[in-house]
């Protein structure tokens, strides 16, 4: 009877034996992966936090500024979507086309690779938008159950859901593309964000929340960047054979967050010329950003 015992014992604790063996031998995977392209991954967590950075340092002028005007805060957004826009065609789609290129597709087939990746993206992305329940600054609550959550984690979704994509674009072109180019990617997010954040905060006030809140969950808003920078550099490094497919896919992501959010965000209050012009501005100063620096 003890024996059986015993043997019952042994057999009931082999499961757990099993996990916790294939959970050092994970862990040590990954120790094994981080240290050996330590490099690259710091790379994009220092654009990540930059981008973070510029965030923060947008907030500030609502410690001493109370609101803005309608027609600057849509010319802000414009900008941002410019400098997007053209970060997703010069720094992302035509390094995904070279990439997908050098790895011996036709033009047709590397067109083809990129293109679906581009749409994965904006799928993706249009997921979490129909998943999330989070709340635009003007159009107002979207998603499921979006009732039963309170405001403040509403904005704190949509926050997310405007930087998770920047956070990727940087990792994924620092991974896969030079580091000049990967810098001049994640200089013109950084740009960007500083009137974002200060847009964000604004909209926090307005809300309702106090100044030193606003500007505090307009800080931490950054935070998303570097998280899915350093994701974003992992998954390339990981495997070249996902550059084209990672570059794609962060331009798609974030040319979802420019037609779905940031657009329609700008042209709600009458402001369409205000907000088409900081566009423009956004991105010719990418462009430049990244023909000189890449």
């Amino acid at each position: 009877m003890e024996a059986e015992r015993g043997n019952r014992r042994i057999l009931g604790a082999t499961p757990a034996i099993v996990l916790g063996l294939l959970a050092c031998l994970g862990t040590y995977q990954l120790w094994v992966f981080f240290d050996h392209h330590a490099p690259t991954l710091a790379l994009a967590l220092a654009g990540g936090l930059a981008a973070a950075a510029a965030t923060a340092a947008g907030t500030l002028p609502i410690l001493t500024v109370r609101t803005l005007s309608d027609r600057v805060q849509d010319t802000m957004l414009g900008f941002g979507a410019g400098v997007m826009l053209a970060a997703g065609a010069f720094s992302l789609t035509l390094p995904a086309l070279n990439a997908a290129a050098e790895q011996g597709n036709s033009p047709w087939e590397a067109g083809l690779i990129v293109g679906a990746s581009i749409l994965l993206g904006g799928a993706s992305l249009l997921w979490m938008d129909r998943a999330l329940p989070h709340e635009h600054f003007i159009k107002g609550r979207e998603g499921a159950s979006a009732d039963r959550l309170r405001r403040t984690w509403l904005f704190v979704f949509a926050i997310a859901l405007h930087n998770l994509p920047e956070g990727l674009a940087i990792g994924v072109g620092y991974a896969g593309t030079d580091v000049l180019r990967g810098t001049a990617l994640a200089t013109g997010i950084a740009i960007q964000d500083i009137p974002e954040g200060l847009v964000v905060a604004v909209a926090l006030l307005s809300a309702g929340y106090t100044r030193g809140f606003s500007v505090t969950l307009g800080m931490a808003s950054g935070l998303i960047e570097p998280v899915g920078a350093v994701l974003g550099a992992a998954v390339v490094v990981w495997s070249a054979t996902l550059l084209p497919w990672s570059l794609g896919f962060a331009a798609g992501a974030m040319l979802f967050v420019i037609s779905h959010e940031i657009i329609p965000e700008s042209h709600r209050k009458g402001h369409e010329v205000y907000a088409t012009c900081g566009l423009f501005l956004g991105f010719v100063l990418m462009m430049l950003l990244d023909t000189a620096l890449g």
